[in-house]
């Protein structure tokens, strides 16, 4: 027992950690099952992630291949995946980072890429 009734503190400290490792993991889930764009060459080439960095669609319009190129458009896939994926980093950021701040500032929590 705590003096000054800390055992029923750390009750509630121990339920409000709980909920927030509840919110935490529904974040994630939301972020497993939302989908960001992004895009290079001025929309030749987008590619569709998950909020959790999954690729999940690539596009590619005609106009951007090229057989004598393909230099080129691989370098439009790669930055189109690159744009997607900051895009989904933000969306992390946005879902995860109020709730890591509750947790302690998140900087030091182990999984949160933040």
């Amino acid at each position: 027992m705590f003096p000054g009734g800390g055992q029923a503190n750390m009750q509630q400290l121990l339920q409000q950690a709980q909920k927030m490792q509840q919110d935490l993991q529904r974040a994630q889930e939301e972020l497993a099952n939302t989908e960001v764009d992004g895009q290079a060459g001025g929309g030749l080439v987008q590619a569709t992630v998950t909020g959790a960095g999954e690729l999940r669609a690539l596009r590619i319009d005609p106009k951007a291949v090229d057989p004598e190129d393909t230099e080129t458009l691989a370098d439009l896939i790669v930055a189109a995946v690159q744009a997607a994926n900051e895009n989904a980093q933000a969306l992390q950021q946005q879902k995860l980072g109020p709730l890591a701040q509750g947790l302690g500032g998140g900087s030091g929590i182990p999984g949160l890429p933040f």
